[in-house]
C-alpha cells in the first residue's frame, strides 16, 4: 500500500469518532491497529485518535514500545499525541491537516507543532505532513 492508502483509512476511521480524528498505526506495511476519537462517548478529554490506537495496540501486544511503526493520521498530533508517540516509541508520524489549517478554519488547538513537541524529547520521530491535506480539512468543516 501506498501512503495515501493508509491516509484513506484514517480518514475512514475518522468518520466514526466523536471528533474527525482518525488514527492507524502501520509495520511492515500492514495496519495493526486503529483508532478514532471517543472524547465525548468515553467523557474522556485524553479519548483522542492516536491514544486510542496506541492503548489499543499496546494493550493487545502486552507491550509499551511501538518501535518501527508509523502512526496516520488525519491531523497533527496535539501536544499530548505527539508526546505519547514519544512515549510509546513510534517511529514516524504522518499527518494530513495540520494544527495551523484547523486554527485557520476555528477549530480549537493547542497551537504547538508535534515538530516542536519531537525535538525537545528523548526520541527523534521522522514527520510526513500534508498527506491528503484538503480530504482531511474537509472533515473538519
Amino acid at each position: 500500500m501506498k501512503i495515501e492508502d493508509f491516509m484513506k483509512l484514517a480518514l475512514t476511521e475518522a468518520r466514526q469518532g466523536d471528533a474527525p480524528y482518525g488514527a492507524v498505526i502501520v509495520k511492515d506495511n500492514e495496519v495493526i491497529a486503529k483508532g478514532h476519537n471517543t472524547v465525548k462517548r468515553n467523557s474522556d478529554p485524553s479519548a483522542h485518535a492516536e491514544i486510542n490506537a496506541i492503548r489499543s495496540l499496546t494493550t493487545r501486544l502486552k507491550k509499551t514500545t511501538l518501535n518501527g511503526s508509523i502512526l496516520y493520521t488525519t491531523a497533527e498530533p496535539c501536544p499530548m499525541c505527539a508526546t505519547a508517540c514519544i512515549w510509546a516509541g513510534i517511529s514516524e508520524i504522518v499527518f494530513g491537516a495540520s494544527i495551523q489549517d484547523l486554527i485557520q478554519i476555528n477549530q480549537l488547538q493547542v497551537n504547538i507543532s508535534c515538530q516542536e513537541i519531537i525535538a525537545k524529547g528523548f526520541k527523534k520521530i521522522a514527520v510526513t505532513p500534508g498527506i491528503l491535506k484538503q480530504e482531511c480539512i474537509e472533515l473538519f468543516k
